[in-house]
């Protein structure tokens, strides 16, 4: 096998027998690519180290089923597009027509080429090209259909992969895409579907179902990712969990419409498919244009930590991933609401920089006519009622107290009752001759059309080059029902969505320094396509601490905790009305990027002092927070969680014991830890912050002042006994390593 420079594009001929072997981070793609064909992936999961020529060339044969009765005569090869010509009954990649016509096009590969991205390149051997991370685009044609098309594989050093599909018009004439979508394979033993449900205040709640023949789809049809997004669905072995059991998933990186699915045929074919939900006529390709798809992102992992820890690794290693601490911040709407008094929010500022806040934002209620969510929306102009002399003396106050200052914004909305919208009818999203259903009283600004995007990011631009604004909570508060586009009505998700990436990607052109927050209604936009211009998503309005150990448990399915708006409640949670201690809601919290939603003003010198160790605590164990790898333990019993992160290398690492409810047995038993050096001894320390809580019974092993030490190996195969913990209560352990023989045993 020969190597090549990473510079170098190697171009592949497809006129043959053409395999691609990719290889990275633990897992292997083998692609077929012989005799002009559109790609099928033979192999998507664990590595295959030494794949020769002739073992590829087998796998490939013995991927194609044989012939049964009253089936096509030839062995049926799904591609990635689910191409019908191939025999393929499932639901294919492409719909779409000429007046009728090229409805079900037969593609030829034309050019295939392989960029290597890391590692030592590519080689080719006999029929087989193989490359560690690297990127493969192949090219094809329909000179009948008059369509080109491109599609790009790509697998990240982390084991990621991801793809996405170009269709051109290659002819004169129109051609309507009604969808462009791919397809990946699931192994015969995938037969169990993990994805998600929720609503507002309850986002990501996990449901498991069989894979049975036929299909199972998810669709989104709200204009933004959803709370009730499918998120990662993943089909596995069945019963798989966090530590075993393999496991593949899909995610769509888009936040308007969308589609997911995962497909069983009963010629026992299966796989994972996703695509853009295209409403009529939202795609109609003149000569030469085109229309690609959004990236989906492919995860295998053995459990879904390994799954996860992928995703986390790949989001980790991108050029614009936040790199500076993750600062603590306030947000002040559950502390203030619309009362934006001067004297009040100083004081509130006075008190966040006390307890160590980084980060100050000030939410709705600070521009127009906006004293209430009834008006005002669209007119990004600092209230001269409430503001008389600007943000100046708020922002002065709080950048002198050592923190940075934030403002709440939601640019894709407009309230009826507005500058913008009495000037601008024509802006808001509507069929034809009517207006949508109202949703919180507002309607949405049509940033696709040119005027109302200028209009939006004028006011933005004026306000970011007058005030040191550091960073943005962009919020997006309602559904985009019957999104159309004046004056035909014309639907208009597809272009909205691509505008308001194109407004943050220019802001942030524009102020290198900025930062975005993604808020939706809380949860309702936490998808890989938004925080490609994003620096972290809020992930529910929800923050009760009961409710967030199961969001942040399934959030990091797909993010990491650095990503992950985690803030501490009041003592009486706004959207649940349950009261929890400052223990519990700050134990939560700091497993996130730890913010605070209270009005501290309110707060006991005793709550005060215990919110600053807690600070100060996520401070000194940030890095490891948000740079370790996440470990979730599978529970063996339903009131008790633990989780934790442990360092790259081993050295460290933290983990919660969680106790959510009462049992029906007590004292509840042994826990084994995961994710240890078993060759390195460990001193554990109990570093909760704050006084030990009302339930705590420490078992007799239970570390003292200097600690307990044990190696690595006898936490993960014989384990420790659960403290005992009233329902709501936490303990967190600090896991220092050393080699058995170091000074530090």
């Amino acid at each position: 096998m020969t190597a090549v420079s990473l510079e170098e594009v190697r171009v592949l001929d497809p006129a043959g027998p053409c395999r691609v072997h990719l290889r990275s981070g633990g897992v292997s793609v083998l692609i077929d690519l012989s005799d002009h064909q559109l790609p099928s992936v033979v192999h998507w999961g664990a590595e295959l180290p030494g794949l020769g020529p002739e073992e590829a060339a087998v796998l490939t044969a013995a991927a194609v089923p044989h012939l049964s009765a009253n089936s096509v005569d030839v062995p049926i090869r799904p591609d990635m597009l689910g191409s019908l010509h191939t025999g393929w009954t499932g639901r294919p990649g492409v719909a779409g027509d000429r007046n009728g016509a090229a409805w079900t096009p037969r593609f030829h590969v034309t050019q295939v080429e392989l960029v290597p991205t890391a590692g030592p390149g590519a080689g080719t051997d006999g029929s087989l090209t193989s490359a560690g991370p690297a990127t493969l685009t192949v090219t094809a044609t329909d000179a009948q259909s008059g369509l080109g098309l491109v599609i790009e594989l790509e697998l990240a050093a982390a084991g990621l992969l991801r793809t996405r599909a170009r269709l051109t018009n290659t002819a004169e004439g129109d051609y309507r895409v009604q969808e462009l979508g791919l397809i990946l394979p699931l192994p015969s033993r995938a037969r169990e579907i993990l994805d998600f449900a929720g609503h507002w205040g309850a986002e990501r709640t996990p449901q498991r179902s069989p894979l049975p023949v036929g299909i199972h789809l998810r669709e989104g049809r709200r204009g933004r990712t959803g709370a009730d997004a499918a998120y990662v669905l993943s089909a596995g072995e069945p019963g798989f969990g966090f530590a075993d059991g393999q496991v593949w998933g899909l995610h769509i990186g888009f936040s308007g419409n969308h589609r997911a699915w995962a497909e069983r045929l009963s010629n026992g074919m299966q796989v994972l498919g996703g695509s853009e939900l295209l409403l009529p006529g939202e795609v109609v390709l003149g000569a030469g244009e085109d229309y690609s798809t959004p990236w989906l992102y492919g995860v295998w992992g053995n459990g879904l930590d390994d799954q996860a820890a992928r995703l986390h690794a790949w989001l980790r290693a991108r050029p614009q991933h936040p790199s500076r601490p993750r600062p603590v911040t306030l947000n002040v709407w559950e502390a203030v609401y619309f009362d934006h008094r001067l004297d009040r929010l100083t004081e509130l500022a006075d008190r966040a920089a006390e307890v160590g806040v980084e980060r100050f934002v000030l939410d709705d209620g600070w521009f127009g006519s906006r004293r209430d969510d009834s008006s005002g929306l669209g007119d990004w102009v600092v209230s001269a009622d409430m503001w008389p002399d600007g943000l100046d003396p708020l922002i002065s106050h709080v950048r002198s107290r050592g923190m940075e200052f934030g403002l709440w914004f939601e640019p894709e909305m407009v309230n009826p009752d507005s500058d913008v919208a009495r000037a601008h009818p024509e802006w808001i999203m509507a069929p034809a001759g009517r207006l949508p259903v109202s949703s919180r009283q507002q309607q949405v600004l049509n940033i696709g059309m040119p005027g109302a995007y200028g209009h939006v990011r004028d006011q933005m631009v004026a306000l970011l080059e007058r005030y040191p604004i550091a960073y943005i909570k962009w919020d997006h508060n309602r559904d985009l029902i019957e999104a159309g586009t004046q004056p035909d009505g014309r639907p208009g998700v597809h272009a909205q969505t691509l505008a308001a990436y194109r407004l943050m990607a220019e802001l942030k052109e524009r102020f290198p320094d900025l930062e975005i927050e993604s808020c939706s209604s809380g949860g309702a936009r936490v998808d890989l396509g938004v925080l490609e211009h994003t620096d972290r998503v809020w992930t529910s309005d929800n923050i009760d601490p009961l409710e967030r150990q199961r969001m942040h448990r399934w959030t990091q399915q797909l993010i990491p905790p650095e990503l992950m708006g985690s803030h501490i409640a009041s003592l009486r949670s706004h959207t649940t009305g349950r009261m929890h201690t400052l223990h519990f809601r700050a134990g939560t919290a700091v497993w996130g990027h730890l913010g605070i939603e209270w009005d501290l003003t309110e707060a006991t010198p005793e709550e005060t002092r215990e919110l600053a160790e807690w600070v100060k605590f996520y401070k000194e164990h940030r890095a490891l927070l948000h740079g370790g790898r996440m470990v979730r333990l599978d529970s063996f019993d339903p009131s008790l969680q633990i989780h934790g992160v442990v360092d790259p290398s081993g050295s460290q690492a933290l983990f919660a014991v969680v106790r959510t409810a009462v049992s029906d047995i007590e004292p509840l038993g042994r826990f084994t830890f995961r994710g240890l050096d078993p060759e390195r001894s460990y001193r554990l320390r109990d570093v909760t912050p704050g006084p030990a809580p009302q339930g705590f019974r420490p078992p007799p092993w239970w570390p003292a002042e200097d600690g307990a030490v044990l190696t690595g190996r006898a936490l993960e195969q014989v384990g420790v006994h659960v403290p005992g913990l009233l329902p709501d209560e936490v303990r967190i352990l600090h896991l220092d390593g050393f080699s058995p023989d170091s000074a530090q045993g």
